[in-house]
């Protein structure tokens, strides 16, 4: 005679959750200490002459000239012969030799961009993250905003959400009404150049915050919290880069209006394509059902669909590489990201592909990686200095731009 056996189940309870969650924690926090050994924090990358002569767009003579001449940083001698510069000083020196392709605060204001997409895994979090040190390393200040609850990006710059983050490090005091600028959220990081404002789980309760407003405030538009609260940093910053949580939320709506531009990070995966014309379309409606009424529209200065994470060994990813090409045309990138060992060997060291040392045993896998962020950050600098230009020629002073609203009119 067969005896079925029951299958016995045991009890998770919430407290055995949190001893879960207790126990994740202290991993990758062991983990981080482990990579960012000796010190558990992260430390930016130094700069040789030769790397230092590409960002200034000098030849190396030009280099070791300047930096005897003793109006620039000399950086410091490694080993016979070797000399190394810190970010601070290679900022400095791009500062110098490339004012003319810097902001000028009296003329135009920072430009916003909102780094979006519907789905998480499409390298939405890394983009934002190598795109601000990129722009950084061309002499621009930047302010990175981490809007989605999971805190990725805060991650990347150094900062753990669960434990070293608190509710006014993050956007929620602007979502709550408490405070009126981010400027009060703003912290530096690691990486000279950048501010960041952090983001953990407790961003969750704006997406209550935000609609429990809508009702009870008169006069009340969920959708300007950030325009409005982006007015300070603008006189700041030359760039604001914004990325937005894997949905369209109140958060993610708040950004796209406040934006200047877009850039969707898009992989050629047929589920990633479909979810982005489900993204677009979702958007559109809810912009109609904002604006539409009051007689305003909202209006991108750009908009840039970048290929992701591409693969030119798979033949179907190919394929859809060129669905995406039919159906968003001039809006895609001719620019594409590689799908590479070395990011994901950054991404395992909580970095991008700007933080690796060029030379490690991947330096030519590196090289390619990051040729394709520059080439996407020097397409983005072209449009952020148009956004300047046409600032200067309609000629609008900083503050009348924020009273004015950046795009919707």
């Amino acid at each position: 005679m067969h005896i079925k056996q029951k299958a016995i189940f045991p009890s998770i309870d919430i407290e055995a959750l949190n001893l879960v969650v207790d126990n994740a924690t202290a991993v990758i926090q062991q983990a981080r200490r482990s990579m960012l050994a000796p010190n558990s924090r992260k430390t930016p990358p130094t700069f040789n002459s030769s790397r230092l002569a590409e960002l200034c767009g000098l030849e190396m003579t030009q280099v070791l000239y300047l930096a005897k001449k003793g109006e620039l940083p000399s950086g410091e001698k490694e080993g016979s012969s070797r000399r190394e510069w810190t970010l601070a000083e290679a900022r400095q020196w791009v500062r110098t030799i490339k004012a003319e392709t810097l902001r000028d605060p009296k003329l135009s204001a920072a430009t916003t961009i909102a780094v979006a997409n519907f789905k998480g895994g499409v390298s939405k979090t890394t983009t934002a993250a190598a795109v601000a040190q990129g722009l950084s390393l061309l002499g621009h200040k930047v302010l990175v905003i981490d809007t989605d609850p999971q805190g990725s990006l805060t991650t990347l710059f150094g900062v753990l959400p669960d434990t070293e983050v608190e509710a006014h490090h993050t956007i929620l005091s602007l979502c709550s009404g408490e405070s009126e600028s981010i400027m009060e959220a703003v912290q530096p990081t690691y990486w000279d150049g950048i501010d960041l404002v952090a983001a953990a789980p407790v961003l969750f309760n704006a997406e209550f915050l935000l609609p429990a407003r809508q009702k009870t405030e008169s006069n009340f538009a969920f959708w300007q919290v950030f325009d409005s609260g982006l007015e300070e940093a603008r006189d700041i910053y030359d760039v604001i880069i914004i990325d937005t949580p894997p949905s369209l939320s109140y958060i993610t709506i708040n950004a796209l209006i406040a934006a200047d531009g877009v850039v969707m990070p898009l992989p050629p995966n047929a589920l990633d394509f479909a979810s982005s014309i489900q993204f677009w379309s979702l958007f559109t409606e809810v912009c109609e059902s904002l604006f539409k009424a009051r007689g305003d529209t909202k209006k991108f200065s750009f908009l840039d669909i970048v290929l992701a994470r591409v693969d030119k060994a798979d033949a179907v990813s190919l394929d859809v590489r060129e669905w995406i090409i039919q159906a968003y045309g001039s809006k895609v990138l001719q620019v594409e990201i590689p799908k590479t060992s070395i990011a994901a060997t950054a991404s395992a060291e909580f970095g991008t592909v700007y933080d690796l040392d060029s030379s490690s045993a991947q330096a030519k896998t590196l090289k390619r990686a990051r040729d394709a962020y520059d080439e996407l950050v020097k397409h983005l600098a072209l449009q952020i200095s148009g956004v300047w230009e046409a600032d200067i020629e309609i000629g609008m002073s900083q503050p009348v731009k924020f009273a004015a609203s950046k795009g919707i009119v």
